[in-house]
């Protein structure tokens, strides 16, 4: 689902990968996937330093994890 400037605002800051930049919202599977997906390509782009890009896949994984735990 895409995200509008409203709905991006009601998310909690502790739901983005990067809180301190509200960057690469996690909120849901499909977000944390996507999230996945736009780091790599910022760091193959020279966007995001390394430890960042750990940093949201960390997040991103542990939220897939987590909801795939969830549903059983």
């Amino acid at each position: 689902m895409l995200l509008t400037g409203a709905m991006r605002a009601r998310i909690p800051t502790s739901k983005f990968a990067l809180p301190r930049e509200r960057k690469y919202p996690i909120e849901d599977p499909s977000h944390a996937r996507n999230a996945i997906a736009r780091a790599a390509q910022q760091l193959n782009a020279g966007n995001l330093s390394q430890a960042q890009h750990d940093e949201i896949v960390s997040k991103a994984r542990r939220k897939l994890v987590g909801g795939a735990l969830a549903g059983r």
